[in-house]
């Protein structure tokens, strides 16, 4: 699959996937944002891309930036028929404050198949044996 990549920043880093088999691709900060812990914020990748109809790119943590720095991405789907920069939505659920460099990794994306669903209302669901059984119904 090839992805279509419009810089919209002059510094802006092409998306790059890290290892042969990755999932994911890395997404790069075009400018340094710094988040206090409880912020949330917004870090530019400088980035447009065209992803295929019929696709999703879903936005994920990098692990260490979530596991060191207690970030969490936010509001990760981008889809296909958007064309505009990609923002990366942030979080610091840490108990310090964050920085994202300029020219780092924020976060990565992967790219799926989607499927579109048609929906019908109905009066009774089917049977299960977990049923309507929700929070903690497996145990501990």
């Amino acid at each position: 699959m090839n992805i279509k990549v419009k810089k919209l920043h002059p510094e802006a880093i092409i998306p790059k996937i890290a290892h042969m088999g990755d999932a994911g691709a890395d997404l790069f900060a075009t400018e340094s944002v710094t988040l206090k812990p409880g912020e949330r914020g917004q870090v530019p990748t400088g980035l447009a891309l065209e992803i295929p109809q019929g696709y999703v790119a879903l936005i994920w943590d990098k692990s260490g930036v979530s596991h060191k720095g207690g970030i969490k991405t936010l509001g990760g789907v981008i889809d296909s028929g958007y064309r505009g920069e990609w923002l990366v939505g942030v979080i610091n659920l840490g108990i310090e404050e964050y920085a994202f460099e300029k020219g780092h990794k924020v976060a990565q994306f992967l790219i799926q198949k989607i499927e579109t669903p048609t929906f019908e209302e109905v009066i009774e669901l089917s049977d299960t044996s977990r049923g309507d059984s929700g929070f903690g119904s497996t145990g501990k």
